[in-house]
């Protein structure tokens, strides 16, 4: 008999062999039947962008003789396109991608695969859930699971408004000293950017970005503040990038132009 809970698609950046994915599908298999799409190998801050102009390699994944998912020469938009137009049996209920080591707030989400993956769902149709954790190295990821379980839980109850996706961050605290979580908007924060630059064993040029943090993290209600405060974040987004509240004004001065 085949398998009638809700289809949830399962996806990140960080590539199909990456341990905040095989956690994410533990999670996520209690909720329902689990389908893995994700790239091939590492595809961190590429952003929004899609494959065009080459050919996308799906291959079957097999751990311990069983199949764990479908890998993708691509990115992790990439991914969500051809599962849902292609490898998937069914249209999924809800699209969950992570878990990211190292969290996912400010400008950052411009740049996050993970996030984008999710985003990309959401344009799709699909209500969708990126999950991130507060820490690059060693991520507590067993602190991700009750969030991750009541979000998703509640999302295929009650569905999204159509075109919306969460970010979820998860700090990387002992259990106990997690506060909650709260619903944020994004912040602004930015990086200042430096190019460290390099010389190969030939003389040529190379160079690597490196930056740090330079916005205020001091504004209640935004996803970084939560984080820093011990909360968890968990920010609705939306991919109308329209300045909305600019429109008139900017209508009434450029028409005279």
């Amino acid at each position: 008999m085949p398998d009638e809970r809700p289809l949830i698609l399962l996806t990140n950046d960080d590539g199909i062999h990456a341990e905040g994915l095989l956690r994410l599908k533990e999670i996520a298999g209690a909720l329902g039947e689990v389908v893995i799409v994700a790239p091939d190998t590492e595809q961190s801050a590429v952003g929004h962008s899609i494959t065009l102009y080459d050919p996308i390699k799906a291959h079957e994944v097999y751990k311990d003789g069983v199949l764990y998912g479908f890998s993708i020469g691509g990115t992790p938009a990439d991914s969500v396109k051809l599962a849902l137009h292609y490898l998937l049996p069914r249209k999924p209920r809800l699209v969950i991608s992570g878990i990211n080591n190292g969290a996912n707030v400010g400008i950052n989400v411009l740049y996050s695969g993970t996030v984008s993956a999710a985003t990309e769902a959401a344009i799709l149709g699909v209500p969708s859930i990126a999950v991130s954790i507060a820490a690059k190295r060693n991520p507590p990821f067993e602190n991700v699971s009750p969030f991750v379980t009541k979000i998703a839980a509640w999302v295929l109850k009650n569905d999204l408004p159509s075109g919306v996706a969460l970010n979820l961050n998860v700090p990387a605290l002992p259990p106990d000293q997690i506060k909650g979580l709260k619903v944020t908007r994004q912040s602004l924060e930015r990086f200042q950017e430096t190019f460290e630059r390099r010389e190969d064993p030939r003389g040529n040029s190379y160079y690597w970005l490196s930056g740090e943090s330079i916005a205020s993290i001091d504004e209640e209600g935004v996803d970084i503040f939560c984080l820093k405060e011990g909360f968890a974040s968990v920010t609705p987004l939306y991919y109308d990038l329209t300045a909305h509240k600019h429109t008139e004004e900017l209508a009434c001065a450029l028409t005279q132009i």
